[in-house]
C-alpha cells in the first residue's frame, strides 16, 4: 500500500501546534509573531493575530484564540483536542439514576447514618449586662443545607458523576498525596509566607458536619449540568446563604515548583511560602464563592465559600488565584 502523502511545511507546522508541549518559559499573552500561521483565523473573533495563542481542532482544522474559548485555556492541551462543534459528535452518556451504583461512585456509608438527621443550631448566649465595650462579632462559617427531597439528592449527585466520568476525572473528598509528589508531611500551615489564619474549632466543627454529611448522602444542593459554551458548569439548586461551605477544594498535593510548566487547568494555591521550594498547589467571572485557606489542626485546606447570598438556578463562580495572581485568569468572565 502506497503511502500517504506528504503534509505541506505549514499543514504540519499548524498541525503540531495543538500537540506542542508547553514551553519552560511562556511567551507574553499577546506577543505578535510571523510565523506560518497568517492564513488561521480565529472562529470566535475573526482576528488572525497573536498567532501564539491560537489553536487548531485536530478534526476540522478550524482555528480558535485559547482565550476565546468557553472555558478559556491557560495552556495548550496535551494530545489531540477537538473544538466545540466537533466535540458535540460524542453524546454524553448521563451517569445512572440508581441509588447503589450512586453510593458506590461516592463512597456513601450505608449504616443507619444515612438517615435524615435535622442540624441542630448552637444556643444563643446572652449578652452579658453593663458591658462598657461592644466587640465586632466575628462572622461564623454556616453547613450547607441538603435538599429535603432523596431523589433530588441522587439527581444531583448523578449529575456530579455524569461530568467526572465524561471528563475522565475522579471523585476525592480530601486531599491526597501520591508517592513521587509532595508527601503529607510537607503540608505545613506554619510555612505560609507571613502567616495563616487559623480556622477557629467551632467552624472547624462546621466543616466536619459538611463532610459527615457528604458521606451519608446529604450532598451540597448544586446541580452541574453542560453548557454548549462553558462546557460543564455548576448551579445552585437552591437558595444558598452568605458564609455558607460549600466544599473544600481537594485533590493531589505537589510542590508548586513540579507544576509551573504543567498542562493542567486546574491548580489551586495551597501554601505560598517564603521559600519558593516549600510552596504547594492542589493540582487539579463574577465571583459568588471565595476561596479561603485555613489552618486546619496545622495544614492547610482551602474552602469554598459562599460570599453573598446565591439564589436557586445561579451559576457558582470563583477565582483560582487568591491575592497572588499566579494564573493568567485574566480574560474569564
Amino acid at each position: 500500500m502506497a503511502p500517504p502523502p506528504p503534509m505541506s511545511a505549514a499543514a504540519a507546522s499548524r498541525r503540531r501546534r495543538t500537540q506542542a508541549p508547553r514551553p519552560l518559559s511562556e511567551p507574553p499573552l499577546f506577543e505578535e509573531d510571523s510565523s506560518d500561521y497568517c492564513d488561521v483565523r480565529c472562529e470566535t473573533c475573526g482576528s488572525g493575530d497573536y498567532a501564539a495563542q491560537l489553536l487548531l481542532c485536530d478534526k476540522c482544522d478550524r482555528g480558535y484564540h485559547m482565550f476565546c474559548l468557553h472555558p478559556i485555556l491557560v495552556a495548550v492541551p496535551k494530545g489531540a483536542w477537538f473544538c466545540l462543534s466537533c466535540s458535540r459528535l460524542k453524546k454524553l452518556k448521563s451517569f445512572p439514576l440508581v441509588q447503589t451504583k450512586i453510593i458506590d461512585f461516592f463512597r456513601i456509608r450505608a449504616s443507619s447514618e444515612a438517615k435524615q438527621c435535622p442540624i441542630q443550631e448552637t444556643p444563643k448566649r446572652r449578652k452579658r449586662a453593663g458591658s462598657l465595650v461592644v466587640s465586632k462579632k466575628r462572622r461564623k462559617l454556616l453547613p450547607y443545607s441538603p435538599s429535603e427531597d432523596p431523589l433530588r439528592r441522587m439527581k444531583q449527585m448523578a449529575s456530579l458523576a455524569t461530568a467526572l466520568t465524561a471528563t475522565g476525572a475522579k471523585f476525592s473528598d480530601r486531599l491526597t498525596y501520591v508517592p513521587g509528589m509532595a508527601p503529607r508531611s510537607a503540608n505545613r500551615a506554619s510555612l505560609e509566607h507571613g502567616g495563616m489564619q487559623v480556622l477557629p474549632k467551632e467552624d472547624v466543627e462546621t466543616l466536619n458536619l459538611c463532610k459527615s454529611m457528604m458521606k451519608r448522602g446529604e450532598c451540597p444542593p448544586l446541580m452541574v449540568i453542560f453548557d454548549p459554551r462553558e462546557g460543564f458548569t455548576v448551579e445552585a439548586d437552591k437558595c444558598i446563604k452568605d458564609l455558607t461551605i460549600i466544599t473544600e477544594y481537594t485533590g493531589d498535593v505537589d510542590y508548586l515548583r513540579n507544576r509551573e510548566h504543567d498542562e493542567g487547568d486546574s491548580i489551586m494555591t495551597l501554601i505560598s511560602a517564603s521559600n519558593p521550594s516549600q510552596s504547594l498547589v492542589i493540582w487539579r467571572k463574577k465571583q459568588n464563592l471565595k476561596c479561603v485557606r485555613y489552618d486546619v489542626g496545622g495544614e492547610c485546606r482551602v474552602l469554598l465559600v459562599a460570599n453573598r447570598d446565591i439564589s436557586k438556578g445561579e451559576r457558582l463562580y470563583y477565582d483560582y488565584n487568591g491575592y497572588e495572581h499566579e494564573y493568567p485568569t485574566e480574560h474569564f468572565v
